[in-house]
């Protein structure tokens, strides 16, 4: 009785604890990333790439290199140099929702 009663109570948290990184996700992203790679279509006729559906892992993997300097990109740099390791994590998961 009590088992299933602890697990079903961390599912609920689990979910809340989800949806708050999602949330904390799609801030960053409506103010920053938007402006060039847009929500669910780009945001302007240029090359950046959709974010929108991407593979979470990958879109942290590149914006941790982004933030490492080890891909070059001086605006990326710059703009993923302020992000902290939570922040890409929730981004990735923000963009890799939708």
């Amino acid at each position: 009785m009590l088992r299933p009663l602890l697990s079903s109570l961390l599912l609920c948290l689990s979910s809340t604890i989800s949806a708050a990184n999602i949330k904390a996700g799609e801030e960053i992203a409506a103010t920053v990333c938007s402006q060039c790679h847009g929500i669910k279509t780009p945001a302007l006729e240029t090359l950046n790439p959709v974010l929108a559906g991407r593979d979470a892992r990958q879109l942290r993997i590149i914006l941790q290199e982004y933030r490492n300097k080890t891909r070059i990109s001086p605006l990326m740099n710059n703009l993923a140099g302020s992000l902290s390791d939570k922040d890409i994590a929730n981004i990735s998961e923000y963009y890799s929702g939708l």
